[in-house]
């Protein structure tokens, strides 16, 4: 479903070149959840940025369901892929209630029932028909964050590209957002992307996980590699050994 070779970001700051993405290679098989984990600034956020087509970027190959992705995207493409965002207050509309929010990607992608289409986006996610004329500082975080995946999944996307989805709620609530998300997988068939430091997050959702350092890629390993710890690169060791002992009851 999604194909990169050799991706490159390069941002240009106060007269210096910043490489934050260096020759990153991969591939997201259809229906699969793929994982990158790194710490900050090792380019994660970066990529999905690239292949949303959100910041410039270089590549040898970057294909979305099997096409090439254009540099400026069209419509078509962008309704194929979606993205949920760290901050979900942030990210919504401060003065447009839960139903505009939801209104306003089927209106301009002229989508057909929008009333019903809305009403049935707020039940997937887990919200009542009472949110619906809400405004966002009116909801808790789990409930803005579950607006916004509803937002990214009403045009039914093949694809959904998750940044950090969970880090920026109480931990009481990332359970339950990180259980949504399991659901929504399988009930709209998703290929998805998902960017965290969580290690217990991605080993949890994703089959596939690529370990970032520094703008390159490190290594890719299998979910149940990374639980058992048995890794061939000595940074994703290292990452493992720093979050050891964590515990979302104790943080």
């Amino acid at each position: 479903m999604i194909t990169v070779r050799d991706l490159s970001v390069v941002f240009h700051v106060g007269g210096r070149e910043v490489r934050a993405v260096d020759g990153v290679s991969f591939e997201v098989g259809t229906g699969e959840t793929f994982g990158i984990v790194g710490e900050s600034g090792s380019g994660k956020s970066t990529i999905l940025r690239a292949i949303a087509g959100l910041v410039p970027s270089k590549s040898e190959t970057l294909e979305v369901d099997g096409q090439p992705a254009a540099r400026r995207r069209s419509r078509d493409d962008r309704r194929k892929l979606q993205f949920v965002f760290q901050d979900p207050y942030a990210s919504l509309h401060p003065r447009k209630t839960v139903d505009d929010i939801l209104r306003e990607p089927l209106i301009i992608h002229r989508e057909p029932n929008i009333d019903e289409r809305v009403r049935a986006a707020i039940a997937d996610v887990g919200l009542s028909p009472l949110h619906r004329f809400r405004y966002p500082h009116q909801l808790s975080g789990g409930q803005r964050q579950r607006v916004a995946i509803a937002r990214a999944l009403i045009l039914r996307p093949p694809i959904l590209l998750l940044d950090e989805p969970t880090s920026a709620l109480d931990v009481s609530v990332q359970a339950e957002i990180l259980n949504l998300l399991a659901k929504l997988r399988q009930s709209y068939s998703l290929t998805s992307i998902l960017v965290s430091h969580d290690l217990a997050v991605v080993a949890h959702l994703c089959d596939r996980i690529a370990i970032m350092q520094r703008g390159q890629l490190v290594e890719i390993i299998g979910a149940g590699d990374l639980r058992s710890g048995k890794v061939s690169a000595n940074y994703t060791g290292k990452l493992i050994a720093a979050s050891r002992g964590f515990s979302r009851a104790s943080a």
